[in-house]
């Protein structure tokens, strides 16, 4: 059955929730991940969405969120890559009670600031990125490790000069009973780059693989570590979506994700114009071909003469039930950051913002 297209059309102004650092508690407190909110015990929505010093955001409504100033968790900073402990932003939350939290970690390994560990003083040249488990008993006021989820099948120590690993995990959704999430992965000898998609088993996270969630990665530091195939990457995707968001009319799923004008889609396409698009998929496999949501410059793009350039979008309806906010009706709200320009460089300056949208679920042709 050939799958519809979704278009997503904004309507009316932007509107700023969250200013960085001016609204934070110190100097790290921009926006620097996709906004993930999910809703307490009490009925209040809680956020997370800033930087490796996790601080939590709260609010009545989305529009009414504040920053909590207590650290909820952070990385130790330890210079042993094998830890997985460097630096590490909350990305993914999901809760059943609004008490007890499951989440992802996004834990990226920086050598360029361990003496010792990279000749390179580029941090993207040194980076090493993997995704581990973080837990919470008590609405997200605390976190602690639970584990790593997926590490690349190459150690910091290898083919350093460029950025490596999982990163950018989408929020966790539940599919067929099971929690599902989707990373990016930059690909190393076995492995083809792209978007991959997990899904929990048992107690651990498997990968698809082209043919059934049978691959895991684990620890390459693990002194039993067997390489375990590898994950198949999923199109149209060539970057990660920030969000997947279930349309409750429709039932589909749709992945609202970054491309730059001219970049090739994994189906081998060139996107008219950058911006934020959308897909729509059944099954979270196959995909539709995607729908140009706002065109806009974004993070990673040239910023010379622009205003702003534009980040980590992610798809939200605070209307809607349940506590983790992953499924959207025909109007919701398109989330993203506006990182400010100036001359030639970004500025640390950012803005969490959302507008509004209207889906529409066309025909399949």
């Amino acid at each position: 059955m050939a799958l519809p297209q979704v278009v997503a059309t904004p309507v009316g102004a932007d509107q700023v929730i969250f200013e960085g650092p001016k609204q934070g508690c110190d100097g790290n407190d921009i926006p620097d991940a996709p906004l993930r909110a999910y809703r307490l015990a009490d009925g209040r929505i809680a956020a997370f969405g800033l930087h490796y010093d996790n601080r939590r955001l709260t609010g009545t409504s989305l529009a009414s969120l504040k920053i909590e100033c207590p650290v909820v968790f952070r990385g130790t900073g330890d210079a042993d890559p094998a830890k997985l402990d460097d630096r590490i932003w909350i990305v993914a939350v999901h809760t059943e009670d609004g008490r007890r939290i499951e989440a992802l970690g996004h834990a990226e390994y920086h050598a360029e600031s361990h003496p010792g560990r990279c000749a390179y003083k580029d941090q993207l040249k040194c980076r090493w990125v993997s995704v581990i488990g973080l837990r919470s008993a008590d609405g997200g006021a605390h976190f602690e490790r639970v584990g790593p989820v997926a590490v690349p099948g190459l150690k910091a120590e290898d083919e350093v000069g460029r950025h490596r690993g999982f990163f950018n995990p989408t929020n966790i959704i539940t599919h067929k009973g099971a929690q599902h999430f989707m990373v990016a992965q930059t690909g190393w000898t076995g492995q083809p780059y792209g978007v991959c998609l997990f899904r929990r088993e048992g107690g651990g996270w498997r990968a698809w693989d082209g043919q059934g969630f049978n691959t895991r990665f684990p620890s390459p530091y693990d002194p039993a570590f067997k390489p375990q195939g590898a994950c198949k990457p999923l199109g149209p995707f060539l970057l990660v979506p920030g969000s997947i968001t279930r349309h409750q009319a429709s039932g589909l799923w749709l992945a609202l994700f970054p491309g730059t004008k001219g970049s090739s889609d994994m189906r081998g396409g060139a996107l008219p114009a950058s911006g934020f698009y959308l897909a729509a998929s059944r099954d979270l496999i196959t995909w539709s071909d995607p729908t140009l949501v706002m065109e806009t410059p974004l993070l990673g793009e040239s910023p010379c003469g622009l205003p702003s350039v534009a980040a980590y979008p992610s798809l939200i309806d605070e209307r809607a039930e349940g506590r983790n906010f992953d499924t959207v009706g025909d109007v919701a709200s398109l989330s993203f950051t506006r990182i400010t320009a100036k001359g030639c460089d970004l500025i640390h300056e950012r803005r969490i913002v959302l507008k509004r949208v209207r889906i529409t679920v066309l025909q399949a042709q």
